[in-house]
């Protein structure tokens, strides 16, 4: 099975959408998920017999969206945006692991559902706490991890956020801050 397809493209006024697809093994179901980038997606559902019949469902959509006018972004096309959290501590506690992997879990579905791209990996690195995010759409994407983590409870106080061209992650900027600064460091 070949995973997930997520395609975008501009409409007639500049809006950017998206349509994804995928076989969820475990209901038996061919899953299409679309929208308008930033916002909570339509999600359509069919049964499937098996692996095979939802494999041509996929090569439909694929070929479907190509007609529409969606592809795939080049990652070169969108952005990375890291949410970082201050830490008590270089290399993080037990508690900062956890909340690393319910912030990992709360941002990928969040940012999924909305079109608003992937978690790509998280790191511990210098009392901080980086979980990085390919994007398509920066400011979007900041409003959304700022939603979805004040929505979890997830320390919003200690989190910043910062966005860079995928081509030039050394150009971070600042997006978000929970207390006036002017920098952003990894």
């Amino acid at each position: 099975m070949s995973g997930i397809i997520r395609v975008y493209k501009r409409d007639d006024e500049g809006v950017l959408l998206f349509r994804e697809a995928w076989f969820d093994e475990d209901y038996s179901q061919f899953v299409m998920n679309h929208g308008v980038v930033g916002h909570q997606s339509k999600t359509d559902e069919t049964d499937v017999a098996d692996a095979a019949a939802a494999e041509g469902l996929m090569d439909a959509f694929a070929v479907q969206c190509a007609e529409d006018g969606y592809a795939e972004l080049a990652d070169e096309d969108q952005f990375w945006v890291v949410a970082q959290y201050a830490l008590k501590t270089k290399d993080g506690t037990d508690r900062d692991r956890y909340l690393e992997e319910k912030a990992k879990d709360a941002l990928i579905s969040h940012l999924a559902w909305r079109g608003l791209g992937t978690v790509e990996r998280s790191e511990f690195s210098d009392a901080k706490l980086n979980i990085f995010c390919l994007c398509p759409d920066v400011n979007k994407a900041v409003n959304a991890i700022k939603v979805c983590i004040r929505g979890e409870d997830l320390d919003f106080t200690k989190l910043s956020i910062a966005a860079a061209p995928f081509g030039d992650p050394s150009a971070f900027r600042l997006k978000h801050s929970p207390k006036p600064a002017s920098g952003f460091t990894l």
